[in-house]
């Protein structure tokens, strides 16, 4: 009688995973009984492993098609050749996972952070009693991430050379410094993407939509950007920035000896469209009442900053450091503000006069992954804005005004 072919996946009953959990658990606690998770080639599809942490686990092979995996840790895993189709892995920890060959078509990683995995093509092959060894095969090819939903996605670093992505969805990602050489984008939807550093030379990005995507310091070599919509990319800032002749720094000087003197020196300065970058940073500067709307702050290091007043109104401060910033009574109506970190800044009413206020306004912001903890925004107006996957934890909104339900 002829041996029977091992599955390629084994089905596992409730008590059995349970058991495998807790082990896990204790083996991370370094506790007595512990045992790193070992679930290869395991049937885990449309499992609910929801908030689980499940750091260095082994899930070479295994299938987790339709799994339930959202804000789940697992930070440093083997995924190797895993099938992760159509799973949600929204606000999932994959930091340094190995993800090479894993199949995530249709997955939802929306707000995820991958930074540094690796998410390359590769392939896996398990021994089989009638054939040997034979190459794990998924429903489509492996390292695929086709019509994923990766918007907010942290890929800081992630090696994706070669993937395929086709109409992959990476709307406001952080892709800054990953490996995208050889990468199959065709229709990837890029826009408000961070790809500062990224190295897609030889990438196809055919139809891609990349507007408002940040193309500082990115290999473009031979890289197919037929049809791409670049409107209002953000590339790479000037060497320095002049106003009237004057250095930038010069000019914002002379507004701040006004601020510190009450008017008795310098002047308020009126700086629309102007391009902060090349200064690097306004850590601790008072510039109450500073007026620039439309200006580039893009990952400025503005914390502490002075800002009582001011109009910021249309400015990129994607990735800015305004932690601790003072933004009591500013405009920043229609400001692009994801991923910027907000964390104990002051955004309450500015008084102005006896029994007057100026109330913080967020009308229209773009604020989506942006960092609210511990700050206070009491009365502040987000009117329209975009709070999607934002942090509020800890943040007094008493009195805010949201729209209506």
């Amino acid at each position: 009688m002829s041996a029977q072919a091992v599955p390629h996946h084994v089905a596992l009953d409730a008590q059995t995973l349970r058991e495998a959990i807790e082990a896990h658990q204790r083996y991370l606690a370094g506790r007595a009984g512990g045992r790193r998770l070992s679930l290869t080639y395991a049937d885990l599809s449309n499992c609910s492993l929801e908030g689980l942490d499940l750091r260095e686990a082994d899930l070479a092979g295994a299938k987790l098609e339709g799994a339930m995996l959202a804000r789940a840790n697992l930070s440093r895993a083997i995924l190797f050749g895993a099938d992760l189709r159509e799973a949600d892995l929204r606000r999932i920890n994959l930091k340094r996972a190995d993800l090479r060959g894993a199949c995530l078509r249709g997955a939802n990683l929306a707000g995820a952070d991958l930074a540094g995995c690796d998410l390359r093509e590769g392939r896996i092959a398990l021994q089989d009693k009638l054939d040997g060894f034979r190459v794990l095969r998924h429903e489509h090819r492996p390292g695929e991430l086709n019509y994923a939903i990766l918007a907010g996605a942290n890929l800081a670093g992630a090696q994706m050379a070669g993937v395929v992505a086709m109409a992959v969805d990476c709307t406001d990602a952080n892709l800054s410094g990953a490996m995208l050489s050889g990468a199959r984008l065709h229709r990837a939807v890029l826009d408000g993407a961070d790809l500062s550093g990224a190295d897609l030379g030889g990438a196809d990005l055919t139809g891609a939509s990349m507007k408002r995507a940040v193309l500082d310091g990115v290999n473009l070599d031979h890289t197919r950007l037929d049809d791409a919509d670049l409107t209002d990319v953000l590339r790479a800032p000037p060497p320095r920035v002049y106003i009237d002749d004057r250095p930038l720094d010069e000019v914002l000087a002379e507004h701040e000896a006004y601020c510190r003197s009450n008017g008795a020196r310098g002047k308020v300065m009126n700086l629309p469209e102007v391009d902060f970058r090349p200064l690097k940073t306004l850590k601790g500067r008072k510039l109450t009442a500073l007026t620039a709307p439309r200006s580039v702050l893009f990952g400025l290091d503005l914390e502490g900053a002075e800002l009582q007043g001011a109009d910021l109104s249309g400015c990129d401060l994607r990735g800015a450091n305004l932690r601790e910033a003072d933004l009591r009574g500013a405009r920043l109506t229609d400001a692009l503000m994801g991923r910027a970190d907000l964390r104990g800044a002051k955004m309450g009413p500015l008084m102005i006069s006896e029994g007057r206020f100026v109330r913080t306004d967020f009308t229209r912001a773009f604020l989506r992954n942006a960092d609210f903890r511990g700050a206070s925004a009491p009365r502040a107006r987000f009117i329209e804005a975009d709070v999607r996957q934002a942090r509020m934890a800890g943040c007094d909104l008493t009195g805010a005004e949201f729209d209506a339900a």
